[in-house]
């Protein structure tokens, strides 16, 4: 990982190519045990309003615990592979372009079906604190665009 570019208001890193989750590993700070091929980047982006973290789970694999949060909602984007998730008593399929969202109070946990690598990435943040649904928020600004046209 490393760190593309930081300034007042931003800051850019690279993880690397997705297939080289692997190298990655996770320790829980309460639990003490590690995950393997798992990064959280919210801290490394010095994000304040939501956690991103990515995965690889290897093939034929069942993660062996559900799961809910306090606080957090959380959405599970799956960039590759296929499988299984369940919510509560409900399972269901997911595959490559599946996203999925979860309330705090849901239990969750997935699995991958298939004989090859499932990578995807999850976004949690606080439930119920998105002001509104739609583009409200965003307004354009006075500046000069610096980038090169090709």
């Amino acid at each position: 990982m490393k760190t593309v570019s930081k300034g007042k208001n931003h800051k850019a890193i690279n993880i690397g190519a997705i297939d080289s989750l692997s190298d990655y590993s996770f320790v829980h700070p309460k639990l003490g045990h590690t995950v393997e091929n798992k990064l959280f980047i919210g801290e490394l982006l010095e994000a304040t309003g939501s956690e991103i973290s990515f995965m690889e789970l290897p093939a034929r694999t069942t993660i062996n615990f559900l799961h809910k949060h306090k606080k957090h909602e959380e959405i599970y984007i799956f960039l590759k592979g296929n499988g299984q998730y369940q919510v509560d008593s409900e399972v269901f399929s997911i595959e490559e372009g599946s996203i999925v969202r979860v309330s705090p109070e849901g239990s969750r946990v997935l699995s991958n079906t298939s004989d090859e690598k499932m990578i995807y990435l999850v976004v949690q943040s606080v439930a119920e604190s998105l002001a509104g649904y739609n583009i409200a928020d965003g307004f354009r600004v006075q500046g000069e665009i610096k980038m090169k046209q090709e």
